[in-house]
């Protein structure tokens, strides 16, 4: 059975927004390949994807090694999706289709409830599944793979503190929704617009912490090479 290197890919670029590979580090193919059972192909295609989506840079004489974002640039991706979440909101607004509403008002339900519960943890994936399916609403894969690649990133750039208040995060996702439903594509785009303010002060860059190694090996979860 072949592995598929999109399979590869996502793993790879799960232990380096984890922080298993540090930033700088150097990966090579056949250390990848051993850590994660697989070829050197799938390896070799993952890494040109990841160097497209910026989490890996080739030099030469060097090889691949994990991207050095600076702070100038992280601050970017924070800017990058002030402006296209609010678009992705209006699109969905216009595009929707009910399955899409159904989801998204289902999480705000289990939101709420999980936020009168205060399990935080349930909440943070909860959250970014609404963003996931907000994006897919638009009706624009392109728009939708940019802001998966953001969301990757802002997740590897920083730690994000859990709001003080989160039922109110929650009833701006209900906001959202409901906009939506309307078909209201400018309440949606200015509702996200100040979510995304709002929820700016709660990142906080990552610092790296050099000299860490981590050997443990990972094989790739195959189900999606078996469907």
């Amino acid at each position: 059975m072949r592995i598929p290197a999109r399979s590869v890919c996502t793993a790879i670029r799960d232990d380096i927004v984890s922080g298993v590979f540090e930033r700088g580090g150097r990966l090579t193919e056949d250390q990848l390949a051993r850590r994660y059972g697989v070829s050197r192909v799938p390896v070799r295609e993952a890494l040109r994807t990841l160097e497209s989506e910026g989490f890996v840079v080739s030099r030469r004489h060097a090889g691949a090694q994990v991207a050095e974002p600076t702070d100038g640039e992280a601050a970017d991706l924070l800017d990058a999706r002030a402006l296209l979440e609010p678009l992705a909101a209006a699109r969905a607004a216009q595009r929707r289709t009910d399955a899409h509403l159904k989801v998204l008002r289902g999480l705000v339900r289990l939101g709420r409830e999980r936020a009168r519960r205060g399990q935080g943890e349930d909440l943070r994936a909860l959250g970014g599944w609404f963003h996931e399916t907000l994006a897919q609403a638009s009706g624009s894969p392109a728009l939708a793979t940019l802001l998966t690649q953001l969301r990757h990133k802002i997740a590897w750039m920083y730690v994000v503190d859990p709001p003080e208040r989160p039922a109110d995060v929650w009833a701006e996702y209900g906001a959202i929704v409901d906009a939506l439903a309307r078909g209201d594509a400018e309440r949606a785009r200015a509702l996200t617009a100040l979510h995304a303010e709002r929820t700016l002060p709660l990142h906080r860059l990552k610092r790296p912490e050099r000299g860490r190694v981590r050997v443990s090996q990972h094989a790739v979860n195959t189900a999606s090479a078996r469907n």
